[in-house]
């Protein structure tokens, strides 16, 4: 499994509707890729944003890393959306569950 750690800052356009298009169209396109698993984020009090990726394998994200219209919008982003971000791409070496049957006592 490929984890993909997306931390951002982004400009004031980045908080408008055309970036809320934009990342609900990713969102979409992202759930019909063969491979990928998930996709969840976050916002911290001081406005940096992570938003945290499973995929499958290293060959399913490199076909969502190379998917046109993501390319497309990625280059957007770095346009209008984004006063920096850093992203970290990570194989899962290890992994462990555990998820309680029942919640209270």
């Amino acid at each position: 499994m490929m984890v993909v750690v997306f931390r951002a800052r982004r400009t004031p356009e980045g908080v408008g509707e055309e970036y809320r298009h934009w990342f609900l169209r990713m969102s979409e396109l992202a759930y019909k890729m063969p491979g990928y698993i998930s996709h969840k984020g976050y916002t911290a009090d001081d406005g940096d944003r992570l938003t945290f990726f499973e995929w499958e394998s290293a060959e399913t994200l490199h076909a969502w890393a190379t998917h046109p219209e993501h390319v497309a919008v990625k280059k957007l982003g770095r346009e209008n959306f984004y006063a920096e971000y850093h992203i970290q791409v990570c194989e899962v070496v290890r992994e462990s569950k555990f998820k309680r049957d029942c919640c209270g006592a």
